[in-house]
This record gives C-alpha cells, structure tokens and sequence, in this order.
C-alpha cells in the first residue's frame, strides 16, 4: 500500500472519528434510524398515563384494553382515532414541540395530554 492510500485512509478514519463525536456532544442519536416510540394505556374509562412527555419524533400508540369502545381526539384537531374497539390500537407522530390535550369523544370525561419538548 502506497503512503498516499494510508494517508487517505487514515484521514477518512479520523473525520469519519470527527462527526461521531460531534454528533454525539450535540445530542444527535449516533442512529438516526431509531425510532421513538411511546405507549398510552385506555383502560378503566381513563388513559395511562394521564400526561406523557415525549421528544419531538416520537410515535404515541394508544391501545384500547377496556371492554367497550373509546376514541383519541385532540382538543385543537391535530388528531382523531376511529371508534377503538377493544385491543385495538391508534398512532400518531408528534413532530412539534408543545402541549396536545385530548379526550374520548364518546366518554368526555376521560381526558389526557401528551407535552412534546
């Protein structure tokens, strides 16, 4: 091997090092292929937990475990679930930042909230 290619490779070692260590005192996942995920409860007309903190990306799954129906309804109309019977299961992904109350819209009473920061 030629000391140019060892230079080379050498060099791509060490900025290949670089970026690593930079993303990784910033914060940024060494795989930004992982997914968030997260998961509420509906069970016992309630939804556990009552507030979930998540970061900006994670995917929420509410799965309903009661014996009757419910649904996942945010306050200000970000998202809706179909009617969830049960064992049945509905997603959303939260990409901003903020505070997303929501209800059963067949049971208001039931009420949660989901702060992403």
């Amino acid at each position: 091997m030629s000391s140019k290619t060892m230079w080379v490779l050498g060099f791509t070692a060490a900025a290949m090092m670089m970026v690593t260590l930079l993303a990784t005192a910033r914060g940024v996942a060494a795989n930004p292929q992982q997914a968030t995920t997260a998961e509420v409860k509906i069970d016992n007309f309630s939804f556990g937990p009552a507030t979930l903190t998540v970061a900006p990306g994670t995917t929420v799954t509410w799965v309903n475990h009661d014996d009757i129906p419910h649904t996942v309804v945010s306050t200000d109309s970000v998202f809706k679930s179909k009617v969830l019977d049960t064992d049945e299961k509905f997603s959303y992904t939260f990409t901003k930042a903020g505070t997303y109350p929501y209800f059963c819209s067949i049971h208001p009473k039931m009420t949660a909230t989901v702060v992403v920061k």
